[in-house]
């Protein structure tokens, strides 16, 4: 299920953010796949290679952006519940859970599982898509995204939305977009389309194609699948 565009060199310092996105697939998690299958198998392998390039530049935050509303802001304290899933199962955004936390979307607690498995220990900050620009133009020193977002659950006739032939297609120019490292092109993704397409991911895949415009990119893609029917893609973007 991967898709490699080359490897890029290794960021150093005075670079520009890096950027890992990956799915936000609950059955990321352990806890929620329950028995391993060969397609979460190969997501979770290349969503970690995924963040561990991300985390190449050594950053002291890191910026996760997934589905929420304009305002939105996670922190040390705050936890993701993932109770719809059918478990009674908090995740930790940022550290031990505060007596009474911020209440995260499920994107954050993947995003958090990720983040904690590659041992990354710094700064974290939760955002929606509207907010990811002026976070990163509040952070001092190296930084990271991790960028949470999925392509259409139209693939395929048992994909959640039913197929809808357009949907590999659309999926297939946002690919291309995160091999590139071609930040205007994923700015410029059609939000009516996407929403027709159950492609939840475009708000913030538009949204950190507007935070890097103009910026030299080396991407690279690590998978492009859609194993049940909704698209997965994971890539790493390293910004000059």
């Amino acid at each position: 299920m991967s898709a490699e565009s080359g490897s890029p060199p290794l960021p150093s310092a005075g670079d520009g953010p890096s950027v890992a996105f990956c799915p936000p697939a609950p059955l990321l998690l352990p806890a929620v796949e329950g028995r391993a299958v060969a397609e979460t198998t190969d997501l979770r392998r290349a969503c970690r290679a995924a963040v561990a390039a991300m985390l190449a530049v050594g950053p002291e935050t890191v910026v996760v952006v997934a589905e929420a509303p304009a305002g939105t802001r996670h922190g040390a304290g705050d936890v993701a519940r993932l109770r719809g899933l059918g478990l009674d199962l908090d995740v930790p955004f940022a550290g031990p859970s505060a007596a009474e936390p911020g209440i995260a979307g499920v994107g954050f607690g993947v995003g958090a599982w990720l983040l904690d498995e590659a041992s990354f220990a710094g700064r974290r900050i939760g955002v929606g898509p509207a907010d990811l620009a002026g976070v990163l133009g509040e952070c001092a020193g190296p930084v990271g995204v991790l960028a949470l977002g999925d392509g259409s659950a139209r693939r395929g006739v048992k994909a959640p939305g039913y197929l809808d032939e357009a949907a590999g297609p659309f999926d297939a120019v946002v690919a291309g977009a995160l091999a590139r490292g071609d930040a205007a092109a994923l700015a410029a993704l059609d939000p009516a389309e996407g929403r027709r397409l159950l492609a939840a991911g475009v708000p913030v895949w538009r949204a950190v194609g507007s935070a890097l415009a103009g910026r030299s990119i080396a991407g690279r893609l690590h998978a492009d699948a859609a194993p049940f029917g909704v698209g997965y893609l994971v890539a790493d973007w390293t910004a000059r």
